[in-house]
Order: C-alpha cells, then sequence, then structure tokens
C-alpha cells in the first residue's frame, strides 16, 4: 500500500492517511477483505508515530471503512457503495463551502462565485 504523507500540508498526517486508504478502496486499489499494513509497520514506513496510524486506522473503521479483527490486523470492510457516495458528496460540499467563504473573503457575490462555478463546469 503507498502513502504519500505531505508534511509542509495544513491537513494533519491522520487525515492524509485516512484520505488516501478511502481513495485506494474506491478506486478498487483495495478490496473488501484486503488486509492493511499493521500499524507499527505503516509507522515505521511514514515515518511517523504509531498512534497517527491507529488513530487513522480506528477513524476509517469508526467509518465503517474497514474492521479490525485483534490479533489479525485491519481490513476492508464491505462496502454500502451508497455510503461511499455519501462520504464523498460529504466531502466535495466541505470544500464548496470553504471555497465560498474564500470568494466571500475576497468580496465576491453570489453572482459572482455562481458564474465561476458555470464556467469552471463548462470546461470539464
Amino acid at each position: 500500500m503507498r502513502i504519500i504523507i505531505n508534511n509542509s500540508s495544513m491537513v494533519p498526517i491522520y487525515e492524509q492517511i485516512m484520505e488516501q486508504v478511502k481513495a485506494m478502496i474506491a478506486g478498487k486499489e483495495l478490496k473488501e477483505n484486503d488486509i492493511l499494513p499493521s500499524v507499527r509497520s505503516l509507522a515505521k514506513e511514514l515515518k511517523i508515530s504509531a498512534l497517527t496510524v491507529k488513530k487513522a486506522y480506528d477513524l476509517l473503521e469508526e467509518e465503517g471503512f474497514t474492521v479490525t479483527v485483534h490479533g489479525k490486523g485491519t481490513y476492508v470492510a464491505a462496502m454500502n457503495t451508497e455510503r461511499m457516495l455519501e462520504e464523498y458528496k460529504k466531502e466535495v460540499e466541505s470544500e464548496f463551502e470553504e471555497t465560498i467563504q474564500k470568494g466571500k473573503r475576497y468580496g465576491l457575490g453570489k453572482d459572482e462565485i455562481r458564474e465561476l462555478f458555470e464556467i469552471i463546469i463548462e470546461e470539464w
């Protein structure tokens, strides 16, 4: 499993791990019942604290992306595609909100922000 940590990012390391694992699941790079690296081995590979990896794994399990079997490891859970889609919608919505707030800070009005969105969506 290839995870890249950006130490200069404002995103906490545990969130970077979570986002990349979710992306691997969505992209079918990780499939149901695939085992994730152990907390210690991933921490060693990434040169970070095992507690950081443990936090990422715990939150992935809390969100239903993984299942941990004590003494055996952490596995990719059976995914409900609707739940996965809802998770992605939530992330996109959050990023839209951040972008809109940024536009407001720069003095853009609703119509200008809407117009920018329309331009971007047309090019897509």
